[in-house]
């Protein structure tokens, strides 16, 4: 059951850009609905579940939760400005690169030590980056989709290192402090920075809203971390990849945005890359269990 959770979970999260792309609004219109309506769901089901918060904890840590917090509805931003400039798949293959960024910065930022695994892996998620980016093959792409959708992937990786800067909050009330700070942070952003007045809220364009704000966030999150909880990281790792499969199809097939050959292969280069990562990691956690096993015996 907790198989099928996360798999539902990926399809919907890849369904996104399909949704995000027939919106005809800013993209931090969008984002900061999806922000508030996001904090709503997730509020709602921590009150039906009785979820007691420590406060303590999350002032802690509340200095992660604001910078983390502020760089999700940011990094929204610009991941929907990349489905507005290039193919929903070119931008998700390129928001795919936070995994390498998180090798990049890991060093400097979490002392963790550069193995040729992570280099390797780094340098393969480069090339595929470069691959997709159509600089090679004649391949016709809007490049300032892709630097957005970069500069999305170089957010979320600062989310997943703060993520383990930040230590005692559950998943679930991690996610709804980081989606409340990001709410809190779009709203005033947007009356800045947008004549709401100027744009057109159709019943059409309210009911993608709440599709994006409820299902592609609050009800995938819910999914997310109740399946999370109860799966292998390794089986979590392996489904995981159903989300940029989903967008890459579903791109082809309704926005009759297919990748080119050239760029397959570069999508097999991203992918690859995240997997050897967590082959690596897996590796690694293995052993140091059976180093902390033979310190018991």
């Amino acid at each position: 059951m907790e198989k099928v959770k996360l798999v539902v979970a990926m399809l919907i999260v890849g369904s996104i850009g399909i949704f995000v792309h027939f919106i005809p609004l800013p993209s931090a219109v969008i984002a900061m609905f999806r922000a508030v309506i996001g904090t709503l769901f997730l509020l709602g089901v921590m009150i039906f579940k009785q979820t007691n918060i420590d406060w303590a904890v999350v002032k802690k840590n509340a200095k992660y939760l604001i910078i983390s917090g502020t760089a999700i509805g940011f990094n929204w931003i610009f991941l929907f400005e990349a489905y507005q400039y290039t193919s929903v798949a070119v931008a998700t293959l390129c928001y795919y690169m936070a995994p390498a960024f998180v090798v990049l910065l890991a060093p400097f930022v979490l002392n963790e030590k550069m193995t040729i695994y992570n280099l390797m892996s780094t340098v393969a998620a480069l090339f595929g980056a470069v691959l997709i980016s159509g600089v090679f093959g004649g391949v016709q792409v809007n490049l300032i989709g892709v630097g957005y959708g970069i500069g999305a992937a170089v957010l979320y990786a600062w989310i997943m290192i703060l993520n383990k800067k930040t230590k005692g909050l559950p998943g679930l009330e991690l996610t709804f402090f980081q989606l409340l700070v990001s709410a809190v942070v779009m709203v005033p952003y947007v009356f800045l920075t947008e004549d709401l007045s100027r744009l057109s809220f159709t019943p059409s364009v309210l009911g993608l809203l709440l599709i994006v704000g409820v299902i592609h966030t609050g009800w995938v999150y819910q999914l997310f971390f109740e399946a999370l909880n109860k799966l292998p990281a390794q089986t979590s790792s392996l489904l995981s990849y159903i989300d940029p499969v989903t967008a890459i199809i579903l791109s082809a097939v309704l926005l009759h945005q297919p990748l080119s050959t050239i760029q397959m292969v570069g999508t097999l280069f991203i992918l690859g890359s995240t997997v050897m990562n967590e082959v690596f990691n897996f590796r690694k956690q293995r052993s140091s269990v059976l180093k902390q096993s033979e310190n018991l015996i």
